[in-house]
């Protein structure tokens, strides 16, 4: 056998080291540095992009953060109804903010208001800005039962995906590819894998190397999908009228 050659006894092996109930669960840190990232491009918005007063739904989404800090401050190991459900409600809370702010952003920019250009074309970038990262939360909320069931159930256990990754199809090609591959390794996503989905998604306008699977993953994609293209078409008529002017 040649040298360095990966036999079906190193594969086995390979899974048991990367057992599901030896993993300690993904980082909270980028979870929360992401939430803060949308708090904050919201809290810049000009004053008619805003949902009522400019603290009110930030002071919110904060309130919503804290108790999911202190149940997971370190690794997400742990889940329970209630952190399950403050999860998802500040995602949707992020969420209707974003659309809203989109929604009066094209009313801005279809009226007078439109005269503050450059104000308002860094508020196109801002919202769009804000649609990755809140779409990604969304992904890495409800893919496959969300983070903590992802690294702590049994893969047998784990509900339907919503998403097919290029590793979850991997184990059957060249050994170097097929060893970090869903089945080899164990591997499933992390929150830079759905971000990436959202990034992706909001500029291509479409699925590129990851296949929406669940009817709630294409209706996320096509909400987002359209909300980038519609905050484009904004960016360039207005830059258009703007050098025009």
């Amino acid at each position: 056998m040649e040298q360095g050659r990966k036999t079906p006894d190193h594969r086995v092996k390979a899974r048991e080291r990367f057992a599901r109930h030896e993993r300690r669960g993904e980082a909270r840190l980028p979870a929360v540095v992401a939430t803060l990232v949308a708090i904050a491009l919201y809290l810049a918005l000009p004053e008619q992009l805003l949902v009522g007063p400019r603290f009110v739904l930030p002071g919110l989404e904060l309130l919503l953060l804290i108790p999911l800090i202190a149940v997971n401050p370190r690794r997400m190991t742990r889940q329970n109804r209630f952190s399950r459900g403050v999860s998802l409600a500040l995602v949707g809370l992020i969420g209707f903010s974003n659309l809203v702010a989109l929604g009066l952003l094209v009313h801005a920019m279809v009226t007078e208001q439109a005269a503050d250009g450059g104000s308002l074309l860094l508020a196109a970038l801002q919202v769009w800005a804000t649609d990755i990262v809140v779409f990604g939360l969304a992904f890495w909320e409800l893919d496959r039962g969300g983070p903590v069931v992802r690294t702590q159930a049994e893969r047998s256990e784990l509900p339907l995906a919503d998403f097919r990754f290029s590793q979850d199809e991997n184990h059957d090609t060249v050994e170097e590819v097929a060893d970090g591959s869903s089945r080899t390794s164990d591997w499933v996503p992390t929150l830079m894998d759905y971000l990436y989905i959202s990034v992706t998604n909001s500029t291509a306008f479409s699925p590129t190397d990851t296949m929406p699977l669940s009817t709630r993953a294409k209706a996320l994609m096509s909400i987002e999908s359209i909300a980038a293209l519609i905050t484009t078409l904004l960016v360039i008529a207005h830059a258009v009228g703007v050098l025009d002017s």
